[in-house]
């Protein structure tokens, strides 16, 4: 590395798009900046030491509610576009999992509020880039 290089500060992070048989989507409207007030995909960090596997299935449970194993959750991608976060460059590993019809939520850990959308019907302001991620994830 040369003197003019410099590092760039990554942090890495993991989404959860839960889906019904029915089609539905598990969404959370954050709680915080940035995108308050927006609909978002269930996610967060990924801690030292853990799989991005792991922390999508543990931040679904401490979003929602919805406990899913961490091996029922199927990678769909990775999404990394420099400014997909207007905090810094993050890089994100999104897992699907589908849960029973029905399945009961409940809104916790910087979450206002948690809802199942239908997929033909999904609230305009979507967080971040999750509208490509849902698109990937139900194509």
């Amino acid at each position: 590395m040369t003197e003019t290089e410099t590092f760039e500060t990554i942090r890495y992070t993991a989404d959860v798009v839960a889906l019904t048989p029915d089609s539905k989507v598990l969404l959370i409207e954050r709680d915080w900046p940035p995108y308050e007030g927006h609909w978002a995909l269930p996610g967060g960090h990924v801690d030292p030491g853990e799989t991005s596997r792991a922390a999508a299935a543990g931040e679904l449970v401490e979003e929602t509610g919805v406990p899913v194993g961490a091996y029922d959750l199927r990678q769909i991608g990775v999404w990394d576009s420099p400014g997909r976060d207007p905090r810094g460059r993050y890089v994100t590993v999104a897992y699907a999992a589908v849960v029973p019809p029905g399945t009961q939520i409940v809104a916790g850990d910087d979450a206002r509020t948690a809802r199942w959308w239908p997929l033909n019907d999904l609230p305009d302001r979507l967080a971040f880039d999750h509208a490509a991620t849902l698109s990937t994830a139900t194509a």
